[in-house]
């Protein structure tokens, strides 16, 4: 039954041409601006190197200090200090990291001004992140302790610096600071909050220990949790630590709002305004709703194509029906014919999305970003597609089986 479904469906679309060509068109445009969507979404929070154990971490990101009505309030990084008392405290945590915002910053190679990005890290963010090494080894606890003008860099600095030459035995010189580089890694994209950097340096190596006394202020930290369960323990803990804070102006500010987030999380509690927990509902409802709000207007023109497709062939529709075929037979033919007409829809967006990703990759509008097609991408617009293709074609089906054969062989529906 479904091989003759097949063969009928591909007679039709072949015959068809226009609409077929005015169906893929809308099918593979809505599915090209989803797919490339996804795939930004992907890159942004899902699981990539180097946070491979996206599982288990968690980071405080920012701090909001509030006033106890809320009509006074100010959003920043949190601070070394505050992060060191509060944060690296957590006694169910396996390991937390401490490390600066990224900043821009200058070197110079023959004579030639060129700016980078700079961050400063202690030993234990090279332990909770997997960093893809080229060359030599990681910033450890010892080089944070000892102050030593160490750095590791990235692959695109390398290029720009030692035309892609090795990189090891050799200085960099930032901030009238010199760095001996002592590691090259893959590049980190900008959209990933945490690794992205050029140049990674020890916290130890500020011109000044003044870094020590902030409370907010120009840096996050990574968390990592000995396993997925102990999550919730470590939000639990790190509230409990909330409640020992000592405000910086009290007064002033007497409320902070904060907490050990997830990437996705914390954009969430941000979206919401610095609430005291991440409504992750909220933010996946909004993004819902967008991607059903785009779907909407072409599956409406589909709709509108199918039904006069499906008109067009009245009179099939009535001497089917009088030779005895049922309505369901009738049904399952067109929703086949359109499913079938989706995925070849949906196979060009697929198409289309990796050329406009290779695309926006070369033109390094985005940093080190390198969007692709990857499994989690593929089911979701898969899904997208499937269902795209049945609410397109039910409704004109269903029409079509309420044809009576006498007027189906007169044109159709009046």
């Amino acid at each position: 039954m479904i091989r003759n479904y097949l063969l009928v469906a591909v007679k039709v679309l072949w015959r068809r041409k226009f609409f077929t060509f005015i169906s893929l068109f809308g099918i593979s445009f809505t599915l090209l601006v989803l797919t490339v969507a996804t795939s930004f979404l992907d890159h942004t929070f899902g699981p990539h190197a180097p946070e491979l154990k996206q599982d288990r971490m968690l980071g405080v990101y920012t701090v909001r200090l509030t006033s106890d009505d809320g009509s006074f309030q100010m959003t920043d990084k949190p601070g070394y200090k505050f992060l060191n008392e509060y944060v690296r405290t957590i006694p169910s945590a396996e390991k937390v990291s401490i490390f600066s915002d990224f900043t821009s910053t200058a070197t110079y190679r023959k004579g030639e001004e060129v700016k980078l990005y700079i961050r400063r890290t202690d030993g234990e963010y090279w332990e909770i992140l997997d960093f893809e090494f080229l060359e030599g080894r990681p910033i450890t606890r010892e080089d944070e302790q000892k102050a030593n003008f160490v750095a590791v860099i990235n692959e695109a600095t390398r290029e720009k610096l030692f035309n892609g030459e090795s990189a090891m035995g050799k200085s960099i010189t930032m901030e009238g600071q010199n760095f001996n580089i002592i590691g090259v890694v893959k590049n980190a994209p900008i959209i990933r909050m945490t690794p992205f950097s050029d140049v990674w340096v020890p916290l130890s190596t500020f011109k000044t220990s003044g870094y020590k006394e902030t409370f907010t202020g120009g840096f996050m930290a990574a968390i990592l949790a000995k396993s997925e369960q102990d999550l919730d323990l470590i939000r639990s803990d790190f509230k409990a630590n909330l409640t020992k804070v000592q405000l910086p102006d009290p007064k002033k500010f007497p409320r902070i709002l904060t907490g050990a987030d997830t990437y996705f999380e914390s954009f969430a509690r941000n979206l919401e305004g610095g609430a005291d927990d991440p409504r992750t509902g909220t933010l996946i409802s909004i993004l819902v709703l967008l991607a059903v709000m785009f779907i909407i207007l072409p599956t409406i023109n589909l709709v509108n194509i199918n039904i006069s497709r499906i008109m067009e062939r009245a009179s099939e529709i009535g001497v089917r029906k009088a030779f005895g075929a049922s309505s369901l037979t009738l049904v399952g033919q067109f929703i086949v014919e359109n499913i079938l007409l989706t995925i070849i829809g949906g196979l060009l967006g697929f198409i289309l999305s990796s050329l406009v990703l290779s695309y926006i990759n070369n033109t390094g509008w985005i940093p080190y970003a390198q969007f692709g097609l990857n499994y989690r991408i593929f089911i979701y617009a898969f899904l997208m597609m499937i269902i795209f293709g049945i609410i397109s074609g039910v409704y004109p089906a269903w029409r079509m089986s309420r044809l009576h054969p006498v007027e189906a062989l007169k044109g159709g529906m009046k």
